[in-house]
Order: structure tokens, then C-alpha cells, then sequence
């Protein structure tokens, strides 16, 4: 009776705060509202035992994007306001309408699936001890949804892509975000100086425990770019100038790394993103490995932004 007390309080948290997003005035205000959804998502994947889903959840779809968001919401203060025409109540109601709509749809089609679920559950269950990884998570993400996994890799690299293409004129090729000047004392300074070794080996312990238990590559990734970025807040760490080669190659490396093995699978096992026998367990910690560092530069240069000066002091 606890239990079900506790997940109807966080479904209608959950629901609350959905409403509070929407019907925000701010865009600083609905981001608040935003993060605070996003730690109730994962709190929730952790009542429903998706322990990996729960960490993603709060690392990336909570910490990070809530701080990319906040950058954007304050970058938009800064700036002039254009003078827009509010939508009207016709409009207004027919968004509703359309969104109660896909609503109704989802729930519908959820609803209406067969008893008992058609999954592939079992027969991956019975093939994962191939993959020589403990953790069924990591094993279907890198073994039976492998090509998904290389797609959301690219899709950051791409995303960086597309955060650099608004650098404004003059600025190109010089250095990510706006310059910070050092923090010397305060709240920040201290953190910056006492989180980030503290973050790395949580980061990299949460990596190597992917392989057996809930973790890996993404949260990993989210902890790291978090503890660059809050050195890059106090002043004590400038990233490289985007037209860094070296700074383009950690960004995609990881994604080059994981398209490469699997063209070699193609070419040795006859299937693309095969991996040999064997080789299984070595050649995923490889591209868990790479993929980790790519994807923490890339997530870390997405929230700096694209350059806004062309030289420093």
C-alpha cells in the first residue's frame, strides 16, 4: 500500500510539473520546472527498476539539457526582444486540441496491446551470454541495437556541427562559449577545484561497472562534460579553438571508432556491425571507451556554444 502511495504521489508530481512547463511565463521558469520533471522521470525508471534508464534520466535529460537550456534561456534574456504576435485563443485551442489528440493516441495504442506482450525478451536473454557482458542493457544496446547506438553518436557529432555553424562573423575557428574570467573565491571557485577529480572517478567507475551492472558510456559522458564545464565556469580551463584538429577528432573519434569496427565486421563476418567470436567484450569496451570521451567534448561543447570573439587575453 506504501508502494503504490509512493508512485501515485510521483505520477501526479510528475503530471504537475508537466502543467507548470507548460504554463510557464519564463523561459528561466519552465527550464526550473523542466529539470525538477526530469529528476521525478528518474526517480520513477528507478521505481520501475530501469536502473539505467533512471541514471540517463537524471545525467543527461535532467543535469545536462537543463543546463543547456538554462544557457539558452539566458543567452534569449540578453538579448533584445522581438515584438511577435501572441497566438490567439482559436490557435491556442486547436494546439490543445491537437496535443490531447496524440495523447488520446498514445495511450490508446497502449492500451490495446495483446496479452501477453509480443517480446523478444527471451530469445535475447538466451543469446546475450555470447556478448560476455553482465549487463543485459549494455549487451542489447551494443550488440542488437548496435546501429541505433552509432546513429546517437552521430547525431551528437552532428549536433556540434550545428552549434558551430552560428558562429557569428569574424569568429570562426576561435574558442567555444563566452570567456570566463577566473574565480578566485566563492562557491564556484571551490567547487571547481574539489568536484572535478572527484567527478572523473565516478565517471569512470560508472564506465567500467557498465559492462556487469547499470551504468555506462552516457552517463559517464554527462559526469565528465559536467566537470569541465564547471572549470570552464571558474575560469580555470580554456577549451581549444574550434579549429582545433585535435579538439574535431575527440568529438569524432568515438563515432569514427564504432563505424570502422563495424565495416570490419562486415568484411570478416559478412554483416555490418558483426563482431567476430571471441572478440565481443573487447572490441564494446573499445567503443564504449571512445564514445565516452567523444561524447563528454561534444556535450560539453554543445553547452559552451559556438565562438563569440575571435581572440583573448
Amino acid at each position: 500500500m506504501t508502494g503504490l502511495l509512493a508512485d501515485l504521489a510521483i505520477g501526479a508530481a510528475i503530471l504537475a510539473l508537466a502543467a507548470g512547463m507548460v504554463a510557464a511565463r519564463s523561459a528561466f521558469t519552465a527550464t526550473a520546472f523542466f529539470i525538477a520533471y526530469g529528476l521525478l522521470l528518474g526517480l520513477a525508471w528507478v521505481r520501475l527498476g530501469a536502473v539505467d534508464i533512471a541514471l540517463t534520466e537524471a545525467a543527461i535529460g535532467a543535469g545536462l539539457s537543463g543546463v543547456l537550456l538554462l544557457t539558452a534561456a539566458a543567452r534569449l534574456a540578453a538579448r533584445p526582444v522581438a515584438t511577435e504576435r501572441a497566438p490567439g485563443p482559436l490557435l491556442t485551442a486547436l494546439i490543445a486540441l491537437c496535443c490531447a489528440a496524440v495523447a488520446v493516441a498514445i495511450g490508446a495504442a497502449i492500451l490495446s496491446l495483446p496479452e501477453p506482450t509480443p517480446s523478444l525478451a527471451a530469445e535475447v536473454a538466451a543469446n546475450l551470454p555470447a556478448t560476455a557482458l553482465g549487463n543485459p542493457v549494455a549487451g542489447v544496446l551494443m550488440s542488437y541495437r548496435a546501429l541505433d547506438t552509432l546513429l546517437e553518436s552521430a547525431v551528437v557529432v552532428l549536433a556540434v556541427v550545428g552549434v558551430w555553424s552560428l558562429t557569428p562573423p569574424g569568429g570562426w575557428g576561435g574558442f567555444p562559449g563566452p570567456f570566463h574570467l577566473r574565480v578566485e573565491s566563492g562557491p564556484l571557485a571551490l567547487l571547481a577545484r574539489l568536484l572535478p577529480p572527484i567527478g572523473i572517478v565516478i565517471a569512470l567507475h560508472i564506465l567500467w561497472v557498465g559492462k556487469d551492472a547499470p551504468g555506462g558510456k552516457f552517463q559517464a559522458a554527462a559526469i565528465l562534460a559536467a566537470m569541465w564545464l564547471l572549470a570552464w565556469m571558474a575560469g580555470l580551463a580554456t577549451p581549444p579553438r574550434i579549429a582545433s584538429r585535435r579538439l574535431r577528432f575527440a568529438v569524432s573519434a568515438g563515432a569514427g571508432l564504432f563505424l570502422a569496427i563495424g565495416v570490419a565486421g562486415a568484411l570478416a563476418e559478412g554483416a555490418f556491425l558483426a563482431y567476430p567470436a571471441g572478440w565481443t567484450k573487447a572490441l564494446v569496451l573499445a567503443v564504449e571507451f571512445a564514445l565516452t570521451a567523444s561524447i563528454a567534448v561534444a556535450l560539453a561543447l554543445l553547452v559552451m556554444g559556438p565562438p563569440e570573439e575571435e581572440d583573448r587575453a
